[in-house]
């Protein structure tokens, strides 16, 4: 059996680490890694193949820096020749960027079949092109490998046949829990001369945030009006924007170059809380027993906030101090993701299925 795995980005790396390494023991799979190059800074895309010993990409596009309608429509077409090349038995896509998309229609509109892994997650926010990446992608997918049982209830509301979904739990969980032994401290945390649980860790990216210049600049003030010392490790996109809209950050937030999984690992071990507006940085910190505060309006991941890991304070600077300030304890014992085997049940079900 033959697997074609689209690639293009941070979080699709880490469960990409996870699932492919079971490719790997199976005698009768061979799996082909396209990197689509959506990111394509050395730091986000190939450091976690080195970092996390993901394959090598059997092949490599150049797409990044475009914007979304011409990144995946040059995707679309250079995924299309790859398949027509490789004459896959299954295309296997994860989340929901533009890379996930491009490789799904490829894959619909030469009727091979389609495997989305993290399906089923919603947040109701049409606006977000993530949100518009999992719909459609989720309604070409012939298996559909969801997280939650909250997952599975989006996808059964939505006219989806119940016999195509396939709860397995989260990929990201199963990485957590095999990385989690070999999280690196940053060489330059050394100089900040930090104690356990004395900062806060937090990390901006998603274009709603970064693209608005009243939005970014109100998480930096509540940042700063929490008066907690704050490392951010920073996305391109962020630090792009910070320089653009001319921001003064106030010395207690401390930005970073951007890290490894295994640095974002020890860094979530080590803080005391932990904001972002990264759906799979949520999740990490729940993984870590570590209380989260989104800089979002909506998370994805309902279950979080049910038990109340997450607290969604949107990005008014009152909310974000005060969440930081006050603090909150949960729940850490329930197991919301599966038993850490999720990439083991995806294998199975595909081999199984083709």
């Amino acid at each position: 059996m033959k697997v074609v795995t689209i690639l293009g980005a941070r979080p699709q790396f880490i469960k990409a680490a996870a699932v492919s390494r079971i490719f790997s023991e199976q005698k009768n799979v061979k799996e082909i890694i396209v990197h689509t190059g959506q990111h394509f800074d050395f730091n986000m895309s190939e450091l976690f193949f080195n970092e996390l010993d993901i394959p090598r990409p059997d092949h490599i596009l150049e797409t990044g820096g475009l914007s979304h309608g011409a990144m995946t429509g040059r995707m679309l077409q250079e995924i299309e020749q790859i398949l027509f090349s490789e004459r896959p038995h299954c295309v296997l896509v994860y989340g929901d960027t533009n890379s996930t998309l491009a490789g799904a229609l490829a894959a619909a509109k030469l009727n091979i079949n389609l495997a989305h892994v993290e399906a089923g997650l919603r947040s109701f926010n049409r606006k977000m092109p993530e949100e518009v990446n999992r719909i459609l992608t989720d309604h070409l997918a012939d298996m559909l490998f969801t997280p939650t049982d909250s997952a599975n209830r989006n996808l059964v509301r939505e006219g989806i046949s119940p016999n195509t979904i396939h709860l397995v739990g989260d990929v990201m969980y199963d990485a957590c829990i095999y990385y989690k032994s070999r999280a690196k401290e940053p060489i330059w945390f050394r100089d900040l001369k930090f104690q356990d649980r004395e900062f806060v860790l937090a990390t901006v990216h998603r274009a709603e945030n970064t693209d608005d210049g009243s939005r970014l600049s109100a998480i930096f003030k509540g940042l700063a009006e929490s008066g907690r010392q704050v490392i951010m490790p920073l996305h391109p996109r962020t630090r792009k924007s910070i320089n653009s809209f001319g921001l003064h950050l106030q010395s207690n937030i401390h930005l970073a170059p951007p890290v490894s999984f295994l640095e974002m690992q020890w860094l979530e071990q080590k803080c005391a809380l932990i904001a972002t507006d990264s759906g799979g940085v949520q999740k990490e910190a729940y993984f870590n027993r570590k209380p989260c505060i989104t800089l979002r309006d909506e998370t994805e991941w309902v279950e979080l906030v049910e038990i109340g890991a997450n607290m969604i304070v949107g990005t008014e600077n009152n909310r974000i101090s005060a969440a930081i300030s006050n603090g909150f304890n949960f729940d850490n014992s329930k197991l919301l993701f599966g038993a850490g085997n999720a990439a083991e049940l995806i294998v199975d079900r595909i081999a199984k299925i083709i």
